[in-house]
């Protein structure tokens, strides 16, 4: 592989350094991917806090293109899997297969096997498939016959779902949900947004040669550096007793049946450690934790049939009741 055009920018001897790095990716990104600009933030977010994402939008989005960009420009393997009906676990894991040369058995990995994997329409495989992404996705390892095989960090499932066509799907399990760092929901692109998208593409620009058009800015060593700075940010008792109130308050909330897990609190004080070196600082503000409430959460509680039924989301209900949880000064 090439070397990174930019390795300066992933020595990271102080948080100022993480967020200029986390800039440059940005702008790197833009070149072709024309807006989304939050949620290709949330999603590095997610990749540096060691986490995984949940996408839910329409076709057509540009969610492959993307991974394919954070692959180059990440300096990381990437790869996808289209969930269908009849996918098995072995599928995805891999299964072992017979070598007439050694005469003997030998592993043969998935496509799983990867660092970033787009899990495209991951919910139109039934439960025994969502099951081989457990504890791939909880301890980014495979176990197969007995034996375990580790999968290269960093590794980051971007998994998605279509909202609106729902004949041939399957409802994700809860404890699957769980295991997704955030759940993003992506819109159409504003009017503006798509008019850069089709300036792109009447200049030339095609899937097939993009990689000529971006820089490799990081590598897999720089990547893991980086993680291991961001988990290094001081976190006041305060911000501990915050994020602790949001989400025991999410069980007693009356719109939702149920609230969030003792999971969903990690994934808080990790996003929000990525949050405050995003933005060049070595400790975590309330902002930082309040910013990334709905994407940590909205997929960990379950509105209640009642509120269902006056039309409550799990969005605006969080958003309500976080105006109910007092802000600590630091």
């Amino acid at each position: 592989m090439d070397q990174p055009a930019e390795i300066e920018a992933v020595e990271p001897e102080n948080f100022e350094s993480v967020q200029s790095t986390v800039e440059t990716i940005l702008a790197e990104i833009g070149k072709i991917y024309v807006g989304q600009t939050e949620f290709v933030r949330q999603t590095l977010i997610a990749l540096f806090a060691g986490g995984h994402v949940l996408i839910e939008s329409v076709p057509g989005l540009g969610k492959t293109l993307l991974v394919k960009l954070l692959g180059r420009i990440l300096g990381c393997h990437f790869g996808r899997i289209q969930f269908t009906a009849d996918l098995m676990p072995s599928d995805i894991t891999g299964q072992p297969v017979f070598d007439t040369k050694i005469q003997d058995f030998r592993f043969r990995h998935g496509p799983v096997f990867t660092q970033i994997l787009l899990a495209d329409e991951v919910n139109r495989s039934p439960a025994k498939t969502h099951a081989a992404l457990l504890e791939i996705m909880q301890e980014g390892r495979v176990t197969v016959d007995g034996t375990t095989y580790d999968l290269n960090p960093p590794f980051l499932v971007m998994a998605t779902q279509n909202p609106v066509e729902s004949e041939g799907t399957y409802n994700l399990p809860e404890a699957q949900l769980d295991r997704f760092l955030f759940k993003l929901v992506v819109d159409y692109p504003s009017a503006q947004e798509e008019d850069g998208i089709l300036q792109l593409h009447c200049q030339g620009f095609t899937e097939r040669t993009f990689d000529q058009q971006v820089d490799r800015l990081l590598d897999t060593e720089a990547i893991l550096r980086i993680q291991a700075k961001c988990r290094q940010i001081t976190v006041d008792k305060k911000i501990i007793s915050y994020i602790n109130s949001i989400v025991r308050k999410t069980r007693e909330w009356p719109a939702f049946y149920m609230g969030a897990s003792p999971r969903a609190g990690i994934a808080m004080l990790n996003a929000g450690r990525v949050q405050a070196a995003f933005a060049g600082r070595s400790y975590v503000i309330p902002d930082d934790i309040s910013e990334i409430v709905l994407p940590a959460l909205r997929h960990r509680v379950i509105i209640s049939p009642e509120a269902e039924v006056e039309g409550e989301t799990a969005d605006h209900a969080l958003r309500s009741l976080l105006k109910t949880i007092e802000v600590p000064r630091l």
